[in-house]
This record gives structure tokens, sequence and C-alpha cells, in this order.
């Protein structure tokens, strides 16, 4: 599963203007939402209850919020780089500028796991979240994460 398989051109948000971790759930749930045709309100109370497990923020200015839709058709991702990084209480205390929300239908077990263990491997990645971090635009945010090097990861 390519990371193009989980992201689209128009499931990029290049400069999104949050104050804190609520304020982002809440926007990319409301995007997701948009692009998927799936309920709002269900999409950010799948996030919160996730967060309340612990947070999503693995580190290094990344987040991954994810969960289970049950009316979902296959695996949905959407990518948001924040204006100013915000407190996500993430493992290692840093804050958050870079999400990449991952969405998957309720019986969608293995490929929910590889496309959340695909993302991490790839965000983790200092070089690939540095030219993340400096690239202008959606266009250019989707070519970094469609690289060959993206999809090996």
């Amino acid at each position: 599963m390519a990371t193009t398989d989980l992201v689209s051109p128009n499931a990029i948000i290049p400069a999104m203007k949050v104050n804190g971790k609520k304020q982002a759930l809440q926007e990319i749930a409301g995007k997701a939402a948009e692009l998927t045709g799936q309920n709002e309100k269900a999409i950010l109370e799948i996030l919160l209850q996730r967060e309340k497990l612990g947070s999503t923020g693995v580190g290094n200015g990344v987040a991954i919020p994810h969960g289970k839709l049950p009316k979902l058709g296959n695996v949905f991702g959407l990518f948001a780089r924040l204006e100013r990084p915000v407190d996500f209480e993430a493992l290692d205390g840093q804050p958050v500028d870079l999400i990449f929300l991952l969405l998957a239908p309720e019986g969608a077990g293995a490929d929910h796991l590889k496309a959340l263990a695909r993302v991490a491997r790839l965000l983790r990645d200092p070089e690939t979240a540095r030219k993340l971090r400096a690239s202008n635009g959606a266009e250019a945010i989707y070519a970094v994460l469609a690289m060959p090097s993206a999809s090996a990861a």
C-alpha cells in the first residue's frame, strides 16, 4: 500500500490555523467528513475517544490521530501542516505541526495497522519531515508524500 493510496491531493491542508489539539482535531474531522461523506461529529468523537487512550502525538512534531468508522468504504488519509505548532500531549513533550489523520472501515484490521505503520515510518524519517515542513502548498506536500522513498517506507 503506497502512501498515495491513503491520501489524495485534495486531502492536504498546507497551512491549518489552530490554537490547540482539540481545535486541530475538529478541523481535520470537518475536512475528512467533507471528503468522505461521513458524519463530522462521529469522526471527531472517534478521534477524541482514541486520544483518551493516550496521545497520538508520536514525537518530533508529528501526530497520527486515527480511528475506525462503521460506514467507511476504505482506508482514508488526510494530511495537515499547522501554521504554528500546538501542544498535542505528545510522547516526547514536543509541540506538533504535522498531522496525518487515518480513518479505516470497522472491519479493516490488518489494513488499518499496515497504513498506520507506513505513515509512522514515513513521518518519523527526519528528512521527510523536514521536506514536509519546507514545502509550499498542497501540491508540493503531496509530491513529498508521493516520493518513491515515501512509498518504500
